[in-house]
């Protein structure tokens, strides 16, 4: 099985210097990134069936995943608006 890399470089390329200006500037966000970027790992880790879980462990991680990514790209949008 392929996995899909959900990293948020991949996910945002055309804001790369917005999402690096708020890792360093931002603590919220960076403490969020960091959050979003474990949880990508543990969730291709998932996937790989290198650590296997329940289908309920892995779907409910997913969506964790998918409100940090909301969240995160709010604060890029703003940050790329200003």
């Amino acid at each position: 099985m392929t996995v899909e890399h959900h990293d948020l470089l991949h996910e945002f390329p055309e804001y790369k210097s917005q999402i690096h200006e708020l890792k360093v500037n931002d603590h919220h966000f960076r403490r969020l990134f960091d959050e979003y970027h474990e949880l990508t790992i543990d969730i291709e880790k998932m996937e790989n069936e290198t650590t296997p879980v329940a289908t309920l462990t892995e779907e409910e991680a997913k969506m964790r995943r998918v409100h940090l990514k909301d969240e995160l790209f709010t604060m890029i949008k703003k940050a790329a608006a200003s």
